[in-house]
């Protein structure tokens, strides 16, 4: 029952060689904690180690036979108590020199004999109380902490999802656009690509634009959709192998505008972020850094980054490929024509990456067209007489 009683009630150590001196101090504390006592530093710390569990603060003299005070917080520190435990150095020492020893190894305060029982009762009081703040906030930095990590666990798992759907439904476009134009589908893959690469130098060359690696592989993602609206166009108009008329013009014009209606449409089942890089793009992936686009005539900065990697893009890749109405160019010359200016004005930044990136460009290019060589091939058949050129 002693045990139970001790356990009960805040409990702390006075340690002194002095009787006199722990009889004024428990006379001091009697009425509010539970006393145990120590004349000297190795019974001391054999009651320290018994008792850890429930002391609430240590009162140590500093002069005393066998092991000063000191040494004994030298051996408390050693078991990393002194955070946990707080410890009131006794001392009849009033020099500076001493009190800074004393705070330099750790303890929470300093009392100096003669006793004065007020300030000595408010100084222990004090520090039990900022330990026990202190253990209190820790306790639940570390609960908040642990919740945080569950919930942002769950968000990226939810994010994986969102990430996952968001792929399928790109997947879906490409493949919708394929089935009606099989040369759109592989575009819609370069374009991916072109866009990754330009993001990143963008990103890395010109800072001021803010991107990260998740909006560039998210600006990416959703270049796929910038001519989804293509399939509202009809095959007279989409097909026609020569050049358009003014009134066929403005309806392939449309596709940018069908398409953030069809976009518009999936709004429920993209995240927020895809759904508003892929409205942008499809939107405005025609808008000129000169104002000379459409549908909305933006000019300069205006134009959102994404909209204008997408742009450079898909003029690039218009220009390397083969379509139903021009031959291909080779890279050096359609590389030239967009940095000359002939098929717009660009950012000057932008071109200045597409400096930087024509080779990695090209290779990705060129890995992608043998992709669609051996798609095309395992289409018709390893046997069969099928010819792509």
């Amino acid at each position: 029952m002693a045990e139970e009683r001790t356990e009960s009630k805040t409990t702390i150590l006075i340690v002194d060689d002095s009787e006199i001196n722990r009889d004024v101090l428990k006379e001091i504390f009697k009425d509010d904690y539970t006393i145990l006592e120590a004349d000297n530093g190795k019974a001391a710390i054999d009651m320290v180690v018994k008792s850890r569990a429930f002391l609430a603060a240590i009162l140590l003299d500093i002069n005393m036979p066998e092991m000063d005070g000191f040494a004994v917080l030298t051996e408390i520190g050693k078991v990393k108590l002194l955070d946990k435990i707080p410890v009131i150095m006794i001392t009849s020492d009033t020099s500076a020199e001493t009190e800074r020893r004393c705070y330099e190894q750790g303890v929470a305060d300093v009392i100096c004999k003669p006793f004065e029982p007020l300030i000595v009762k408010q100084k222990v009081s004090r520090s039990i109380e900022l330990i026990l703040s202190k253990r209190h906030l820790e306790e639940q930095i570390t609960s908040q902490t642990k919740l945080l990590r569950a919930q942002y666990q769950q968000l990226q798992k939810q994010q994986e999802i969102l990430k996952k759907n968001n792929a399928l439904i790109v997947e879906k476009i490409c493949t919708i656009v394929e089935f009606r134009n099989l040369e759109s589908g592989y575009h819609l893959r370069r374009i991916h690509d072109f866009v990754s690469i330009l993001g990143r130098y963008i990103m890395n060359m010109y800072p001021e634009y803010g991107l990260t690696q998740y909006q560039v592989d998210v600006m990416a993602d959703a270049s796929a959709m910038h001519d989804i609206g293509k399939i509202t166009v009809p095959d007279t108009i989409l097909l026609k192998p020569g050049r358009l008329t003014r009134d066929e013009f403005e309806v392939m014009k449309s596709h940018t505008t069908r398409g953030c209606d069809i976009i518009r449409m999936l709004s429920d089942i993209q995240d927020k972020d895809y759904f508003e890089y892929s409205y942008d793009i499809c939107r405005h992936h025609h808008e000129k850094y000169d104002g000379n686009g459409y549908p909305d005539g933006l000019k300069g900065e205006d134009i959102s980054i994404a909209a204008q990697l997408t742009g450079l893009a898909d003029v690039y890749d218009a220009l390397i490929s083969e379509r139903v109405y021009k031959a291909a160019y080779s890279m050096d010359k359609a590389f030239g024509m967009i940095v000359n200016g002939e098929c717009g004005v660009f950012n000057p930044k932008l071109i200045n990456c597409f400096r930087q990136a024509k080779l990695e460009m090209n290779n990705a290019f060129l890995k992608t067209k043998m992709k669609e060589k051996e798609e095309l091939k395992a289409l018709h058949g390893e046997d069969d007489d099928y010819d792509d050129d």
